[in-house]
């Protein structure tokens, strides 16, 4: 039962709550840097990383931390894990590094990690704010290559750096899904296709048996909030 619990919230992060295509969070490095599936997974093993870390220490001392400083305490933590990844990829990944740029530094204050610190770490152990962190990590991960492979293939012809097409009168890469509007509509077409197949999320109700509220499923609410 223990088990369970774990392996349902690492379910939790990458399909149900999933922080790219079903919470919507994280957008600024999601739209940035989603150009190539390499530097997708990059940012999104990075972003892992320090969402487990900070997760594991903030659950940790979530019962000394004080209500009025938690938040700052949440930064401090996030920026001290968020630094050591920067100088490791500074080290080792200097290409990759140069890639993703500022992005890197902005992984503070992306919503995920404080969101996940204030929503979860705060209020569980440490092993279950692990799950927790891996789970969203993987989910972000995952979506972010997604995205940059697709938009890596459609507009360059590569996938993972490797040329997989050339252009020729039958089809030609479309350059502008490799720019700002592709990430939107790849983004936009991905997220209709998780609504199209009804992936059960923490907004739209996981079963018949739950108690139905603003947060759920509204067709079948009876609460007249219209």
């Amino acid at each position: 039962m223990k088990m369970n619990k774990h392996l349902d919230a690492i379910y939790n992060g990458i399909v149900r709550e999933n922080p790219t295509f079903v919470l919507m969070l994280g957008m600024c490095p999601t739209l940035a840097v989603s150009t190539t599936a390499i530097n997708g997974a990059g940012m999104g093993i990075s972003t892992t990383v320090v969402l487990i870390l900070s997760n594991m220490l903030i659950a940790a001392l979530r019962k000394i931390i004080p209500d009025g400083v938690r938040m700052p305490a949440y930064i401090v933590v996030v920026a001290t894990f968020v630094t050591l990844v920067d100088f490791i990829m500074e080290a080792y990944t200097g290409a990759l590094y140069d890639a993703l740029g500022i992005y890197i530094p902005l992984i503070v204050v992306n919503c995920i990690i404080l969101g996940r610190a204030e929503a979860y770490a705060s209020k569980n152990t440490v092993s279950m704010s692990a799950c927790d962190g891996l789970g969203m990590g993987i989910g972000f991960t995952v979506a972010l290559v997604v995205i940059g492979l697709i938009r890596e293939f459609l507009g360059a012809g590569t996938v993972f750096g490797i040329q997989v097409y050339e252009a020729s009168s039958v089809f030609e890469p479309i350059a502008i899904i490799t720019r700002a509007p592709g990430a939107f509509l790849v983004l936009a077409m991905l997220a209709a296709l998780q609504n199209k197949f009804k992936m059960k999320s923490a907004t739209n109700g996981l079963n018949g048996t739950e108690e139905k509220g603003c947060a759920s499923d509204c067709e079948s609410c009876g609460g007249g909030c219209q």
